[in-house]
């Protein structure tokens, strides 16, 4: 099958890698002319240290090689997700199918990342979101990992599965796509909070803690806006947090421990190197819990602390003095 990966970051090189691996045709597109011929002469991506680029991976930068594709994968940062669709969207043939692999809400309308690819390529092309536990780091190397393709065209996530599925990568459909995206955007607002915790030198407990309350939080919001509660108990969810909450691979952790240790949020973005997405993600959550009145304490210390420059210790103060709550929201009713 030919396909093409949009966004040549860490991420989409990985799984252009897994797929070209699969036996499918693949090329890799990237936004910099630059980026794409360090690409061509080392053969190696700077983000994928010590992964070989084989020599039938296409590298490109002319955006029509998405012509001709049966999957056209994006793997832009989320800020770029709906402008790279609209200059994708012509060029596709009849019933190309895009897949989503960005984690984020979209800014400007608080809206999925696949509910802005649909906007723009129009309802004659599925789209499908694929999240789960997968640092691109590992995937690159061949780690076995287990991910989740949602949409709500069962036949279209179905073929993403078939696709994209190996013996080291393992893929589960769902027709929860909201719940997917929200679980995949949302985490990484708790992953900056776990940071954070291990920058001020909180132990064990407070991180469970922090992680298990966040769920619940991410849960909340997503049920609110149509998600199913399993979902947020499954990949995109549970397991999608204990990664990026645990490992030196989430740029989101890395970038709350140095605002845990006293690093302004917008320089330790900046010193991260890389697109941070709980940065912008913990605006968005704010946003969408005020617009569907949904309680997200965290989501919202969060915010505070990032934007508003409050801090770390005293939002941690304040979270655990809160008023008492059982914790079982609808127990004893």
């Amino acid at each position: 099958m030919k396909i093409s990966v949009v966004g040549s970051g860490g991420w989409g090189t990985a799984l252009a890698l897994l797929l070209l691996e699969n036996g499918h045709e693949v090329t890799l597109w990237s936004y910099a002319e630059e980026e794409s011929r360090i690409l061509c002469e080392t053969r190696e991506n700077p983000m994928l240290k010590g992964v070989a680029l084989p020599a039938g991976l296409g590298l490109t930068t002319d955006l029509s090689c998405v012509r001709g594709c049966k999957i056209v994968v994006l793997a832009t940062p989320s800020f770029a997700v709906r402008s790279t669709a609209h200059r994708v969207a012509p060029l596709l043939d009849a019933e190309t199918v895009l897949v989503s692999v960005s984690k984020g809400i979209e800014k400007e309308t608080s809206g999925t990342l696949t509910q802005a690819i649909q906007a723009e390529v129009g309802a004659e092309h599925p789209v499908v979101a694929l999240s789960g536990p997968s640092h691109a780091e590992e995937v690159g190397r061949g780690v076995p990992t287990a991910v989740v393709s949602a949409s709500e065209d069962q036949g279209a996530a179905e073929l993403v599965q078939d696709v994209f599925m190996s013996p080291r990568f393992r893929v589960y459909a769902s027709d929860d796509t909201v719940g997917v995206e929200l679980a995949a955007a949302l985490k990484n607002v708790i992953a900056l909070c776990a940071g954070c915790c291990d920058g001020m030198g909180c132990g064990d407990n407070t991180k469970a803690a922090l992680m298990t309350r966040g769920l619940t939080e991410i849960a909340r919001l997503g049920v609110a806006m149509g998600g199913r509660k399993e979902t947020f108990a499954g990949l995109a969810g549970v397991g999608d947090l204990i990664v990026t909450c645990t490992s030196m691979h989430s740029r989101n952790r890395r970038c709350g421990i140095l605002i845990g240790k006293g690093t302004p949020p917008e320089q330790a973005v900046k010193e991260i190197g890389a697109v941070v997405e709980g940065y912008y993600a913990a605006a968005n959550a704010k946003a969408l819990a005020d617009k569907m009145g949904v309680e997200m304490p965290i989501a919202a210390a969060a915010y505070e602390v990032l934007y508003h420059g409050k801090d770390p210790h005293a939002v941690l103060t304040e979270l655990m003095t809160r008023e008492k709550k059982h914790e079982i929201e609808d127990s004893w009713v």
